[in-house]
Order: C-alpha cells, then sequence, then structure tokens
C-alpha cells in the first residue's frame, strides 16, 4: 500500500476514556478514519450503554453505532497497577479523550494538563456537559437534559408545546464538535511538535447552534415560534398534506423559486407580484392566505404525483419519512460491521475519502482486548 492510499489517521493511537454517547462518538470517527482506539472501560459494568438495549441481535444499538473499530479494556484507574497501564498507553498515544466529571481525573494526576506536561505531544480533549467552571459544572448532562437547558426543546415541536429531537443531538453534535477540534490539534502538533488541549461542553455546542433564536430575542425582543415541520422565517418552506393523507415538504427560498411555484403548481402566475405575496416578509405577513391557496392544491393530489410537479418545477422537496421508510430508502447505503453476537447492517459513515480506505471494525465485547494491551502495555521486564 502506497503512502497516498492509508487511512488518514493511520499510525495515530488515541486513547478514549470514555461512555455513553458524545465522547464515543467522536473517537468512533477516529477509528473510521484509520486511528487505533482504545477504549477505557470500567471494571465490572463497563460503558453504561452498552445495556442501554438489546435492539441490535442482542447488542445495544447504542453501543455497537458508536464503537466499532475500537479495542477495549477494564481498567480501574484507582488501581496503580492499572492507572501504570494507562500511563504507559498515554506514553505512545497521540490522542486522550475523557469524558469523566470536571475534576475527576485531577485527583489521581491524569488531567489534561499535567499529562500534556508529561507527555509533550500529546492531544488531549475533555468532553464536560457545562464546562469546567461555572456554576453548572457538576450538573449531569444527559442530552434531554441539555436540550432543555439550552432552549434547544423550547424551538422543537409544534404550537402546542415544546418537543425533544428524536435522536441524541446534544451529544452527537458535541462529539462532532471534539472530532473537528482533535483533528485541528493533529495538525497543529504535526506542525509545531507540540499537543495541545481541547476542551468541549455539550451546552456551550448547543448554545451555538441556537444562535438565530438568541439572535432574534437579543435584538428584535420576540421568540421565534415553534412552528412543527415549518419554518419560522422563510414561506412556503414546511409540511403539506397531499390527497392521500401523506405529507410533502417543500422549500422556496429566492424570487425565482416563488415565480416557478406560482406558474406551475399554483396555477397561477398572476401570484407571484401579488402585494400581499411579491417578497418573503408579505407572505409571512400573510401567510394564512397563502397557506391556503397551497393546502388547496396539495390536497388535490397524490404524494407520488405532487412530488413529480414538484420536480418538474425546480422546487426543493421531500417526503416526509417515517424509519421504515428510511430503511427501505434508495439512498441510503449501509455498511457491515460485526459484533459480540454476530453481524449487523449500518449506515455507511457520511465521509466519503478519494483516497485511504475507510474500513469498519468491529464492535468489541466488554474487556476483549484486556489480556493483550496489559501485555503490550503493562510492566516492562527487567
Amino acid at each position: 500500500m502506497s503512502g497516498s492510499d492509508l487511512a488518514p489517521l493511520s499510525g495515530k493511537l488515541v486513547i478514549a476514556l470514555e461512555q455513553a454517547v458524545a465522547a464515543p462518538f467522536c473517537s468512533s470517527r477516529l477509528a473510521d478514519a484509520g486511528a487505533r482506539v482504545i477504549k477505557i472501560e470500567r471494571k465490572g459494568a463497563g460503558d453504561f450503554a452498552r445495556a442501554y438495549d438489546t435492539a441490535a441481535n442482542g447488542e445495544s444499538a447504542y453501543f455497537t453505532w458508536l464503537n466499532r473499530g475500537k479495542e477495549s479494556i477494564a481498567l480501574d484507574i484507582k488501581a496503580p497497577e492499572d492507572r501504570e497501564i494507562l500511563l504507559r498507553m498515554l506514553e505512545n498515544a497521540d490522542v486522550f479523550i475523557q469524558n469523566l466529571l470536571p475534576g475527576a481525573l485531577a485527583k489521581l494526576g491524569l488531567d489534561s494538563a499535567t499529562l500534556r506536561e508529561k507527555f509533550p505531544r500529546l492531544v488531549t480533549c475533555d468532553i464536560t456537559g457545562y464546562g469546567e467552571d461555572g456554576p453548572m459544572r457538576n450538573a449531569k448532562a444527559y442530552d434531554l437534559l441539555v436540550q432543555c437547558e439550552s432552549g434547544l426543546a423550547s424551538v422543537t415541536g409544534t404550537p402546542d408545546g415544546p418537543g425533544r429531537v428524536g435522536v441524541s443531538v446534544c451529544d452527537i453534535a458535541t462529539g462532532m464538535t471534539a472530532h473537528a477540534g482533535i483533528c485541528e490539534a493533529l495538525v497543529r502538533c504535526d506542525l509545531t511538535g507540540k499537543g495541545s488541549g481541547v476542551s468541549v461542553a455539550m451546552f456551550d455546542v448547543m448554545a451555538d447552534w441556537m444562535s438565530v433564536p438568541l439572535l432574534y430575542h437579543d435584538y428584535l425582543g420576540k421568540p421565534t415560534p415553534r412552528v412543527g415541520l415549518n419554518h419560522t422565517v422563510i414561506c412556503p418552506y414546511g409540511a403539506y398534506e397531499c390527497k392521500d393523507g401523506q405529507l410533502v415538504v417543500i422549500t422556496v427560498q429566492h424570487s425565482g423559486e416563488w415565480r416557478r411555484f406560482c406558474e406551475h403548481i399554483l396555477g397561477d402566475a398572476t401570484l407571484a407580484t401579488d402585494p400581499r405575496f411579491h417578497d418573503n416578509t408579505a407572505r409571512i405577513d400573510n401567510k394564512p392566505a397563502l397557506e391556503a391557496l397551497i393546502k388547496a392544491v396539495f390536497g388535490s393530489h397524490d404524494r407520488a404525483e405532487m412530488l413529480k410537479r414538484l420536480d418538474a418545477a425546480g422546487i426543493a422537496s421531500g417526503a416526509v419519512n417515517d424509519v421504515a421508510a428510511l430503511s427501505d430508502h434508495p439512498q441510503l447505503d449501509r455498511s457491515v460491521i460485526g459484533t459480540p453476537s454476530g453481524e449487523i447492517n449500518v449506515p455507511t459513515p457520511p465521509i466519503r475519502r478519494s483516497v485511504g480506505e475507510t474500513i469498519l471494525g468491529p464492535c468489541p465485547a466488554f474487556d476483549a482486548e484486556g489480556q493483550a494491551l496489559r501485555a503490550e502495555f503493562g510492566p516492562r521486564s527487567q
């Protein structure tokens, strides 16, 4: 294999003292990129995500999704012997990721600042709920709690009430952000020969994602309303029910699309220059009248026919699918990964690389590589 064919992080060693979702999401993407990822699990119970469910052929859907391509070792880092094994791993490591409570590792001399002093090329990443200072630094930060604390739930749902995003969006967003920060730090290390620290808090990530609603509040003094599958400030932009009861979502974002929508979908080109609808501000102000026109047209066609008409007119549209439809979707790419209970199909990772093969390793059983890793990183013979 030539150098150009190597995966982007081939040869990098990542030590991940992790559990749940955010940190494992980050380290799984590093494993997909070719890094060797050693997952440190608690002795006895291991990563508690292993027990979330048994949906994936008897294995946890969460755990198998987030831990492919890793090696597992169970350590009690409070015990001197196991802590020494961890330090020997870190002596050889490029990256250290941890998502324990703030301050937990400092008591053991394993905090990121201390480790970077000991191992100058090490890149460290601390993932927390609310950061390492501030009044909520020690608060529990499960995904739903952060969705609510950050205001995300207040802009999600329908006018009748707030709603939870149906996947662990705060965890995933935090893992994505941590992954980006680590990759930046690795580039910096390659340039300078020095490691650096990355710290990512779930609340900070979601506060950033909430910038538009926050700016509306801070500078207009009003909230962006909950509108279900519609858009708060663009119209028409949302879901409409077809004759067969199925939903189609459309987005009309500029004047050219609006003219085509009026002529080819609503069947009345003059609506494009109607004072009630001639620009987006007017359409928002007169949304009930416009919605009535759109609903009448969509309600007279089945979804398949409506989607064909929208496509022919060059209007961005999509079917509002359920998970069963996603499972059968013609655009869905799948990959196979191994688990202790057999192979499962998962969505193919979204990063497609022009060079460097992406190999999805199996999801490890608890402490599967424990004996081998203890031999590799244990006390050296005299």
